[in-house]
């Protein structure tokens, strides 16, 4: 728990308060200045005058939400008013672009007449794609957004109501199912009738719950036909003819419990009442109705969730407002309507059965998570969920008919959702398209290690790649057992159980026996070291390519690496390339792993390479030769050299756009390029970044990678004759897939030209 200093200091060190408005369009010279405002802006409104819908071309309308309150019942503190209530509004802003990329102003308004709040927010059209509305007491609240649902064209969404209902909703989908109940027939109590609690019952109804079987029960008791104390409406709509007065009356025989109300409020007895194999949401902040560890203590029958990140199954509203909103905007929405709000929870529902990526387990600090009573909904730091649930939600308002722009195509909109969470996902995205048009056999000489078998699932569950896992069968089938995988048409090859196992016996001694080998040292090497084992399959064809080293350090596996598999032919030196891989920028540097201090000429080669790898990713290389020096102002040895490696990348490849030598900062920026260096060819836009020996690429690609932002990919092998990529333990889940992704498509390429030399190589950069 973090204490009050700590809060207070968050939301007041440096710049004050959580958000800022940063412009999204250059505003750095007179001309910029007329186009952002006058005279240039004139020509985007009357655009707009013409035609309203061009908004959305010249505006950030479509992709900006209100986030609107009067403060009346923030959090947990009740009605503190509209100023006070702004750090949770900011908060809510901080929420929708991290986990979405939907920019927010916070709009607080002081009043706490619902049709003021009304009239405010319809006023607020033209200038938002949505309104969240927020922290508004009940009933009003239901009133105020029926109203503008009715009155507006953008979509309007209370997610203090539907939040917790579309999140719960999602839980008690998968808790049903565990506990083998039917959602016709499970009785519901509901403890709370303020906006949430209303909400989830209506919602739960619309999942299958019968009316009848719901009981709602707020501060006066059971809500019953015939009560006059504390009803309005709303309430009314549940009220049951029942003898049941009290919640422990309520609770005797219950299926399910539905707290959004006070802690403490559910006794044991209460709990030891319920049915066989109940389920409690007991979602009261910060303090549950009952703690987790008293319930599952009580009942060992029991799912259990809460609004607590510290116990398992945390109903975070999180997981619904960023991506709903997300999908309704893409579409733009009308509205969001019934239909969108369940396509959230069945998505969500859904994700929660799906194997959890390494970097979701890394996040919460577990080795191991899967679908069960102790996980029935997503963890809101899993970054699938942007992709199925906007999915879901776009797709459910086409199908529903409110949406404006429908998605034509929803694989090129998976890709600009991997986009919003970042640009290596984006680039990674290329790959792993390119991967599934035709899987290759990609061999794990580690595979036993836990990171592989993960990877391995997700390679077989995609279509990317056809793995084979080299180790014992047994050992292997264990893990894969523990981890709770389930990996069918997986491949496990035990070395000395190999059909070809004497092939590749003699085939290694062929190769090496003139290096220093004897026929009994290469039969020893084959059983025992698996790395050389799967290297020998991949060069005979075995496997198409092969990824490891996360138990070993480079240089062990780089060497059998050049003498088994070796160069292409004309390729002096291989190189180690990694993509950095920012927000807005892709640049890619090398030789990051391999060469220590090369020669001009094989600087030169280096340079090449990693230009040819860029262009065949479908990005326009531009090669900055770095250096300390700037366009001959120093005469060192080491500036020289890479003076002379851009004269023979010149000569080689003459239509490649290089230039060098030159500082980092002269290669990144164009004012310096533009007043300084005007004959540069280079105009401060360069994405390949050549560095002059090992020691500044590898320390350049770290500082970048953990002080810059960046994400890194890599290592990439370049020049050699098969997709061979060598890891280090640093390297997750996500690295490893990256990684086949690649080598896949490289084998594809391999395979589409057979033999292709250094210089048949060169020919893409002309």
């Amino acid at each position: 728990m973090s204490r009050k200093q700590d809060a207070l200091d968050y939301h007041s060190s440096g710049r004050r308060g959580k958000i800022e408005v940063i412009a999204t369009k250059p505003c750095q010279t007179q001309l910029d200045l007329s186009l952002a405002y006058t005279p240039g802006v004139a020509e985007p409104c009357k655009e707009i005058y013409e035609n309203p819908e061009e908004v959305y071309k010249y505006t950030a309308k479509g992709n900006l939400v209100a986030v609107v309150s009067n403060g009346t019942a923030v959090l947990g503190l009740g009605d503190i008013g509209a100023l006070a209530g702004k750090p949770v509004m900011e908060g809510k802003g901080v929420l929708f672009k991290r986990f979405a990329d939907i920019d927010v102003f916070d709009i607080e308004l002081n009043t706490k007449d619902p049709e003021e709040v009304i009239k405010a927010v319809q006023l607020l059209e033209p200038t938002f794609g949505g309104i969240n509305l927020e922290d508004i007491k009940a009933p009003e609240c239901f009133y105020i957004e029926e109203t503008l649902q009715k009155t507006m064209s953008i979509p309007v969404f209370h997610d203090d109501q539907h939040g917790t209902a579309i999140i719960s909703g999602a839980a008690l989908l998968n808790a049903l199912e565990l506990q083998g109940k039917d959602i016709t027939k499970v009785k519901v109590v509901f403890c709370g009738a303020g906006a949430a609690g209303i909400a989830c019952a209506k919602f739960y109804e619309l999942l299958g719950v019968k009316r009848e079987n719901i009981i709602l029960v707020d501060t006066k008791g059971v809500v019953y036909k015939g009560r006059t104390e504390g009803m309005n409406p709303y309430k009314e709509y549940f009220a049951l003819e029942t003898e049941a007065r009290t919640l422990a009356d309520a609770m005797k025989g219950a299926d399910v419990f539905c707290g959004v109300s006070v802690k403490d409020i559910v006794t044991k007895e209460m709990l030891l009442s319920m049915a066989d194999k109940p389920i409690v949401f007991a979602m009261a902040n910060p303090d549950p109705e009952i703690s987790y560890p008293d319930a599952v203590a009580i009942r060992d029958d029991i799912i259990m969730a809460t609004g607590r990140s510290d116990f398992p199954n945390q109903v975070n509203n999180v997981l619904g407002f960023p991506f709903i909103f997300r999908g309704a905007l893409d579409v733009r929405a009308t509205q969001i309507n019934d239909a969108m709000k369940i396509a959230a929870a069945r998505a969500l529902a859904a994700l929660a059965k799906e194997d959890v990526p390494d970097e979701v387990l890394k996040a919460y600090n577990v080795k191991r998570m899967e679908f069960g009573r102790e996980y029935i909904i997503p963890k809101p730091f899993d970054s699938r969920v942007l992709l199925w649930e906007a999915t879901a939600v776009a797709r459910a308002a086409m199908e529903s008919g409110v949406a404006r722009n429908p998605i034509k195509d929803f694989e090129a909109y998976k890709d600009s959702l991997e986009a919003r969470l970042g640009k290596s996902r984006e680039v990674m995205r290329f790959y792993i398209h390119r991967a599934k048009n035709e899987p290759k056999r990609i061999v794990f000489p580690e595979g036993d290690e836990d990171k592989i078998l993960k990877a391995a699932q997700f390679l077989i569950d995609e279509g990317i790649a056809k793995p084979i896992l080299i180790g014992t069968t047994d050992t292997i089938t264990q893990r894969i057992k523990d981890l709770g995988l389930d990996m069918q048409g997986m491949e496990i090859l035990r070395p000395r159980k190999a059909p070809r196992f004497e092939e590749y016996v003699a085939t290694l001694y062929s190769l090496r026996k003139r290096k220093g080998m004897v026929l009994p040292s290469v039969r020893h090497l084959l059983k025992y070291d698996y790395n050389i084992f799967g290297l020998m399959m991949v060069y005979m064809g075995d496997a198409d390519g092969l990824i490891s080293g996360i138990t070993q350090s480079y240089p062990e596996l780089l060497r059998p690496t050049l003498q088994i598999i070796g160069p292409k032919p004309g390729v002096r030196r291989i190189a180690g390339m990694h993509m950095m891989v920012f927000q807005k920028k892709t640049v890619f540097i090398s030789d990051t792993t391999v060469n220590i201090d090369p020669t001009a000429e094989e600087l030169a080669d280096i340079a090449l390479l990693t230009a040819i790898r860029v262009k065949e990713m479908g990005i326009e290389p531009k090669v900055a030769m770095l250096s300390f020096s700037n366009f001959g102002s120093s005469k060192h040895s080491s500036a020289e050299k890479v003076r002379r490696a851009t004269e023979l990348i010149r000569h080689r490849a003459p239509h490649l756009r290089v230039d060098g030598e030159m500082m980092a900062d002269t290669a990144l920026n164009p004012e310096m390029v533009n007043e300084f260096f005007s004959f540069c060819t280079l105009k401060g836009d360069a994405n390949v970044l050549i560095c002059p020996d090992i020691n500044a690429a590898n320390i350049s690609y770290k500082l970048l990678w953990k002080l810059g932002g960046a994400t890194a990919i890599g290592p990439i092998l370049l020049g050699i004759n098969k997709p061979v990529y060598i890891m280090s333990p640093s390297n997750e889940v996500n690295d490893i897939i990256n990684l086949t992704a690649m080598a896949v498509v490289e084998a594809q390429r391999a395979q589409e030209q057979k033999t292709e030399t250094f210089d048949q190589m060169l020919q893409v950069l002309e």
